[in-house]
């Protein structure tokens, strides 16, 4: 195991390497002064200007200036904002927030996604196997920013049940349960669908049936052996989706006005601020490659045979 997460680790040097070239190369490709803006609405003075072309190494090649970026990446360094303020300590605040909110939502879609999933895999052709279809799939139609919109709408004006945007810096769950909900209503559709195809599935393979004809009861045949073997497909996914989640989900962010990562480059695009995005993106990509790590050494709880020598 140990061999095998140093390998993994190794592996991810020339992803990161690749990645954050090509997020670099794109940033910075992009037509129009980086300078622009460091000195509000009106123009930087000469002086001004070729100051902060020297400190972001803007005038050197395109290979020599990523590879003092990668200087100071090495150091923890991301670089600094379009205001000064280092891209490091603007994310450790924001991911705070953005990983309360991923947590909350990841929790929301295992629990209630795998539940249903399970019922409609027992109860396959019944009507709860229907409603439970038709319900998943009219919520894989529905874009985000409608059900954000919707779920202010009546839970949160007409049924006051929660706040319909989110005004502190340090939100409590309870400000990011409506958010969590929405964010999660999509992956949620999905994670019931994935149970119930795999599931189902499994339940008629060979080694349930032979569990049941030794004794065991249905509820043991199927937590026991038919469920684990059906989490596989569901876990991947889900390690995914958290990945992507803590990248900050932009649209659920800017709807319910949380300060998150997501909200981040949201701005940093808008303000053509390259610094803070290629910082906030290279942080997204280590964090996403280790996620995806962690997804894959669950693969061995699982299933045993799967082996990481």
């Amino acid at each position: 195991m140990g061999q095998y997460v140093v390998r993994r680790f190794l592996q991810m040097i020339p992803v990161i390497l690749g990645t954050t070239f090509i997020i670099y190369a794109m940033v910075f490709a992009l037509p129009g002064d980086p300078s622009a803006g460091k000195c509000g609405d009106r123009a930087c003075p000469p002086a001004v200007v070729a100051q902060i072309r020297e400190q972001y190494n803007l005038d050197d090649p395109l290979p020599v200036a990523y590879v003092k970026y990668l200087g100071k990446l090495a150091k923890g360094d991301l670089g600094e904002n379009t205001y000064g303020v280092p891209v490091m300590k603007d994310l450790s605040q924001r991911y705070q927030i953005t990983a309360k909110l991923a947590l909350m939502a990841i929790v929301i879609e295992a629990v209630i996604g795998i539940a249903a999933g399970v019922l409609a895999a027992i109860k396959k052709g019944s009507f709860l196997d229907s409603l439970i279809l038709v319900s998943t799939l009219v919520v894989i139609s529905v874009p985000v920013f409608v059900l954000g919109v919707l779920g202010q709408y009546y839970l949160g004006v007409k049924l006051g049940w929660f706040p319909v945007t989110v005004t502190s810096k340090n939100p409590s769950m309870y400000q990011l349960a409506l958010p969590a909900v929405v964010l999660a209503a999509l992956s949620m559709a999905y994670v019931t669908r994935l149970t119930r195809t795999n599931l189902a599935e499994n339940l008629r393979a060979d080694y349930v049936r032979t569990a049941k004809a030794k004794g065991l009861t249905q509820r043991r045949a199927i937590g026991l052996h038919a469920l684990r073997n059906s989490m596989i497909p569901v876990i991947t996914f889900m390690g995914y989706d958290f990945g992507a989640l803590l990248g900050g989900a932009i649209v659920t962010e800017r709807i319910f006005n949380i300060q998150g990562v997501g909200g981040y480059i949201f701005q940093s695009i808008n303000h053509r601020d390259g610094f803070a995005v290629v910082g906030a993106v290279t942080a997204l990509v280590i964090v996403y490659l280790i996620v995806n790590l962690i997804v894959d050494l669950l693969y061995g709880v699982l299933d045993p045979r799967i082996s990481h020598d």
